[in-house]
């Protein structure tokens, strides 16, 4: 069978969500090929010659670019079926279906992709499946795709960058965040990818030239023993070779006799969703920590002299001028200005179909319908204000990636539009200590609208920008 594997877009990285699978279908005989759009054009003739084509969607941005996408492909091959898989694909069976996809995967989908393929006869019998089987994991077989110096560098701040790597050591996660797209697939499973796999995936990454390697694990921290060997056999391997990991601030909170550990065996940096300083809206959330907990953590991290990146959705339908204002004052208190990518102080809270939110009254009776084609249910705060000076974030955000500004500047921009769209005077913001921490050139987000900006860049926006065959990542903010 000839099948080929799609990703829109995934953070920068090679595509797990391919790369995994191909390996399923390649052992049992059939013929795939392996497409990431952010790097590469459609195959024209591969498409062609598909009989199966499946695209994975991890994540909305991905959905929305598939959704583009699709038409095309069904254009250049109405023969050939089309499946999409990923933690998108269950939550919008109906749109996706609409467009003419066959087949819906969501939890673990490598055993259902092959069962999928390997059907000769008729169409698939259950159109949507949700599986949690526990599998055992294939090394990823990453044949076809760029080279990894094509994907996100690492940027180090004493000038230079490594060239970066990426795995899975675990796939989706114990706690039901509310807002968290893992939860209405996953419903707090998590599944463990064997180490000797992972670590056989990051040996032939470094032979390939990788410096650093990036885990994608929704949370590194869900299975603390799996997480510390694999920690620990990373190092004594790989001493030269630094990781980037992503944890939630309860489990930092929890582990942080651990912290030394991540620095010493070679993590350079922990991406955490801290979401909100506003206890109330963490609450919400069911984020599981506090402003506190997050400003304890903050502290132990410059004690270890460990660099925490905090990823934020500063907008949402309870944010108010001074909630906002804030969370600027607290990213400046806790020295965190440098650490923090602009788009996250833009980042708007996403309501997918499913989402956890629509269990919120207040958030069931002032949510719009469902937009089909923007896959979220669209609001507004009550305060218009708040959502121009979401804009005005964003547009910020974009034009200090244009002039490659150092964030401290772009933060001193965001800080004067917060004041005066709250009609405050703006304070003077002297000068505090800044030191360079080491970041990926595409930086993490999830939970999250994707900006107007991140839209146009990866092929999303007015019809007329429409280009899905020719997608590019390279100017993702």
């Amino acid at each position: 069978m000839k099948i080929v594997l799609i990703s829109t877009y995934e953070l920068g990285r090679q595509p797990f969500g391919i790369v995994s699978p191909a390996a399923w279908l390649r052992a049992a005989g059939h013929e795939v090929v392996c497409l990431d759009l952010t790097r590469q054009e459609v195959d024209e003739l591969a498409i062609l010659s598909a009989e199966r084509i499946a695209i994975y969607l991890p994540m909305h941005t991905a959905t929305r670019l598939a959704a583009r996408l699709i038409p095309v492909l069904r254009g250049k091959n109405s023969q050939a079926r089309i499946c999409c898989y990923g933690l998108y694909a269950p939550m919008n069976a109906d749109y996706l279906r609409s467009l003419g996809v066959e087949k819906l995967i969501g939890g673990e989908f490598e055993a259902e992709l092959v069962a999928w393929a390997s059907q000769s006869d008729g169409r698939a019998q259950e159109t949507c499946v949700t599986s949690m089987e526990r599998l055992a994991f294939r090394i990823p077989d990453r044949a076809g795709l760029p080279a990894i110096e094509k994907y996100a560098h690492l940027v180090l701040p004493e000038g230079g960058y490594r060239v970066v790597g990426s795995t899975e050591a675990s796939r989706g996660c114990k706690h039901l965040c509310r807002h968290c797209p893992i939860v209405p697939v996953y419903k707090g499973v998590f599944r463990i990818v064997a180490r000797d796999v992972v670590m056989e995936d990051v040996r032939r990454q470094v032979a390939a030239g990788a410096q650093h390697i990036s885990f994608g694990d929704p949370d590194f921290f869900n299975g603390i023993g799996h997480a510390v060997k694999l920690m620990e056999e990373f190092h004594r391997e790989f001493p030269d070779t630094s990781y980037d990991v992503t944890i939630k601030i309860e489990h930092l909170r929890k582990h942080e006799d651990l912290l030394p550990k991540l620095r010493d065996t070679g993590c350079l940096f922990v991406i955490s969703a801290v979401e909100s300083v506003d206890d109330t809206v963490l609450e919400k959330l069911e984020k599981g920590h506090t402003r506190a907990d997050f400003q304890h953590v903050a502290t132990k991290f410059r004690e270890v002299g460990l660099t925490l990146h905090p990823t934020f959705v500063p907008f949402t339908p309870w944010t108010t001028h001074e909630s906002y204002l804030d969370l600027l004052r607290v990213l400046r208190q806790e020295a965190l200005i440098e650490n923090v990518a602009p788009v996250q102080l833009a980042i708007r809270l996403l309501i997918p179909e499913g989402s956890r939110m629509l269990e919120l009254d207040d958030i069931r009776t002032s949510v719009g319908s469902f937009d089909a084609e923007s896959l979220v249910y669209p609001w507004s705060n009550a305060d218009m204000r708040l959502d121009a000076l979401s804009t005005k974030v964003q547009d910020i955000a974009a034009a200090s990636d244009v002039a490659k500004w150092p964030r401290s500047k772009t933060f001193a921009a965001i800080w004067a539009a917060a004041h005066e769209a709250a009609g405050l005077q703006i304070p003077e913001l002297a000068p505090a200590p800044t030191k360079g921490v080491p970041f990926l050139s595409e930086p993490w987000y999830c939970c999250a609208e994707p900006t107007k900006h991140q839209l146009v860049s990866l092929g999303v926006g007015p019809v007329e920008k429409q280009q899905p065959a020719t997608l590019t990542a390279d100017s993702f903010v």
